[in-house]
């Protein structure tokens, strides 16, 4: 894996603009690359592919290991949500999509799980879409490049089609999130290709009725995908609805997302599966042997309120507004840098399988919401 140069496009913008990606910078600095891509070998590919489909098999076990055995105050998961969550899980209730992110190590090609956005992972629509069309733009026909996001969705909601709960399904995220509505819009489209009825409401508009969640229309809603923190839904008024309503409305992603999308789950994984090739050892509490290490809260979000640590000593740490419910230690992983900067991998799993992935890179070794987004190709 190494990065390539291109001369850029002078219409690079809007050609972004006319595919409906109104993001691309951010206060003027590009957020997404478009003169210099990842080149990856198709056994890249493949690795990626399997460290994914395997983590995601460790991850379901590690949900059913908390819910045996009522691990919830380690995730600071409030009491009255714990019925919804086991519910959730035994009914089985349907999960779209996840992100992993890999730290890769190219001095010994090892892969190396550093989170799981479980719950609201964003950058759906650069990787399924605006990688798609740059790499369709500059390599029109010699080249690949791993993704099937976009058919993925599209199998994927067929697939939930007839375990939805009423007649159309509402997807939801915040009012004036550019970036939270355009994934939001990209994954009701790849629903409405799938044949299913939509309906797009802001979480703000949201009503409840004494019974059950309604639009502003005041329809029930029975079925929702929302691009919402479950951790922010039941700290909020709202949240107490949620296990009041009389219709049990399907959430997507469903409650017991919330182990997968908290960094309690890394200590966890590390317990069930110790000195796992993919896995960083990880901690509730530091040990004394762990020198080189980085300190994250259980709950924080695009990269706040991190602490990295070499031979015991402070050597970067991110702000924010995280930490209250506590932390956890991860063994320090050894990033992918070159001459731009450092970056990880986000590898994608939809319905069940690993089907694409995106780089991220940032001047620091901490992933934020400022990281660039880099396309790539595979090179055969």
């Amino acid at each position: 894996m190494h990065i390539k140069k291109l001369r850029i496009d002078p219409n690079w913008q809007s050609r972004l603009e006319s595919i409906g990606y109104g993001y691309h910078s951010l206060g003027g600095v590009p957020y997404w690359v478009d003169d210099y891509y990842y080149e990856i070998r198709a056994k890249d590919a493949d690795m990626i592919y399997k460290a994914t489909n395997e983590l995601w098999n460790m991850c379901l076990q590690a949900v059913e290991y908390v819910i045996q055995h009522k691990l919830y105050s380690k995730f600071h998961i409030p009491a009255y949500m714990i019925h919804h969550i086991e519910r959730s899980w035994e009914n089985d209730d349907p999960s779209i999509y996840g992100r992993f992110d890999f730290a890769f190590d190219p001095s010994d090609g090892e892969l190396k799980m550093l989170e799981f956005n479980a719950d609201t992972p964003t950058s759906l629509f650069e990787t399924g879409i605006v990688q798609w069309n740059w790499k369709n733009h500059y390599f029109p026909e010699l080249t690949d490049q791993f993704n099937s996001i976009h058919e993925q969705l599209i199998e994927s909601w067929k697939g939930l089609q007839p375990f939805l709960k009423g007649d159309i399904l509402h997807f939801s995220c915040a009012k004036e999130t550019l970036e939270d509505l355009t994934n939001v819009e990209y994954l009701r489209d790849t629903a409405i290709q799938a044949g299913i009825n939509t309906k797009l409401v802001y979480i703000d508009d949201i009503g409840w009725d004494g019974r059950a969640f309604v639009d502003l229309e005041g329809e029930e809603i029975k079925s929702i995908f929302k691009l919402y923190p479950w951790e922010w839904m039941v700290r909020e008024d709202f949240g107490f609805n949620i296990v009041n309503d009389s219709s049990e409305a399907q959430w997507i992603e469903p409650s017991w997302k919330m182990l997968l999308s908290n960094k309690a789950i890394l200590p966890i994984l590390w317990e069930l599966f110790p000195n796992h090739p993919y896995l960083l050892a990880s901690y509730f509490e530091k040990p004394s042997h762990l020198k080189h290490y980085v300190r994250k809260p259980i709950l924080s979000r695009e990269g706040a309120n991190i602490e990295m640590y070499y031979d015991n000593e402070m050597i970067f740490d991110t702000e924010g507004e995280y930490g209250e419910e506590g932390y956890v230690y991860q063994e320090l992983a050894t990033l992918h840098r070159e001459d731009t900067g450092f970056s990880i991998i986000g590898s994608w799993v939809i319905g069940q399988e690993s089907c694409g992935i995106s780089f991220r890179e940032s001047d620091m070794p901490i992933t934020t919401d400022k990281s660039r987004f880099i396309p790539h190709i595979i090179r055969h």
